[in-house]
């Protein structure tokens, strides 16, 4: 017989390890005060709870997709446009069932208000991109097919696709090809400090006072690395979509656009880059920047309640959001 003992083959510090015989094990090994952040909140299945309710729906019972839902308390005489989330990662970590996701999501469709749809992707490196794209479009289908699992009032012309970090790449990815989903309509699209780099370094990669312990350089590398279809670099286009691999960006249709970018990412360069050739192909974008923030700091709800600037830097993300929805 052989040696059936596993051998570890790849590890992200912290986040994951994956072994010989396939296995990733995704047990968070990290400094003990970032665990509760990482904690899965149960869906309250109706109930309100601080004016949202949660619950979840299974996307595709053959996999691990599912949906989980955020509903606000509110009077039921309004129409309310819906967020649909896709979480960040790198492609291959992270749950919308988190309470770094549960607290800020509850926060935002408080006050939009909105209905919020977080999709759960199936992850890599098990299932490599094109996986994620394939589940948020599946999602999308899911919207347009089952207005009777929505609350009374939902205004399924008002879609707005929303994303953090690799979520954003998503945004991107299915606002370019979700086409005509009459009558549902994507009235926006938000990607977040979206994960958008080249396999060259920026200028802002290179600067090491960007990198946080939930974002370095050397993390990024492993987990595209490990996300990318086998054989392609960070210049794949759904990681580079202003690249010369993708699609020339005039022949892309994208609703308006609000870019987050926080001033000390890793990825600011390659996030403006985005910006600059959307604007250059004549599409509407606009940006907002959080002045001395760090790679989504917003989750860190620790810091959002002790340090007034990270609480008034995620003050004004939620306003600007709320803003550019309200505009759209």
């Amino acid at each position: 017989m052989g040696d059936s003992k596993l051998v570890l083959v790849e590890e992200v510090s912290g986040w994951l390890r994956v072994y010989s015989d396939g296995s990733v094990d995704r047990t968070w090994t990290g400094h003990p005060a970032a665990a509760p952040l990482l904690e899965h909140v149960p869906p309250t299945r109706g109930a309100f709870v601080d004016g949202v309710a949660t619950h979840d729906v299974i996307l595709d019972a053959s996999s691990d997709v599912l949906l989980r839902l955020y509903l606000p308390e509110t009077s039921g005489s309004e129409k309310l446009p819906v967020l649909l989330h896709f979480q960040g990662g790198g492609f291959c970590i992270s749950r919308p069932t988190w309470l770094m996701y549960h607290a800020f999501y509850s926060r935002l469709v408080k006050s939009v208000p909105a209905v919020c749809v977080s999709v759960q992707t199936r992850l890599a490196p098990e299932h490599r991109l094109p996986a994620a794209v394939h589940d948020c479009l599946s999602a999308l289908t899911w919207l347009h097919s089952s207005p009777d699992l929505l609350p009374p009032g939902v205004d399924l012309t008002r879609v707005f696709l929303i994303g953090d970090s690799s979520g954003g790449n998503l945004v991107h990815q299915v606002a370019a090809l979700a086409g005509d989903v009459s009558p549902l309509r994507i009235a926006g699209a938000i990607p977040i400090h979206p994960g958008f780099v080249r396999s060259t370094r920026s200028e802002s990669e290179k600067k090491t006072e960007n990198e946080s312990p939930i974002l370095t350089v050397e993390m990024v590398d492993k987990l595209l690395g490990m996300a990318v279809p086998e054989g392609s670099t960070k210049d794949h286009p759904i990681i580079c979509p202003m690249g010369p691999e993708a699609a020339p960006m005039e022949e892309v249709e994208l609703p308006p656009l609000m870019v987050v970018v926080a001033e000390k990412d890793l990825m600011k360069d390659t996030q403006m880059e985005y910006v600059e050739a959307v604007k250059g192909a004549g599409k509407e974008v606009e940006v907002l920047v959080n002045r001395g923030m760090m790679h989504c700091f917003y989750f860190n709800e620790m810091m959002v309640k002790a340090d007034p600037k990270t609480g008034e830097e995620t003050k004004r993300l939620v306003e600007g959001i709320v803003d550019f929805i309200r505009r759209h």
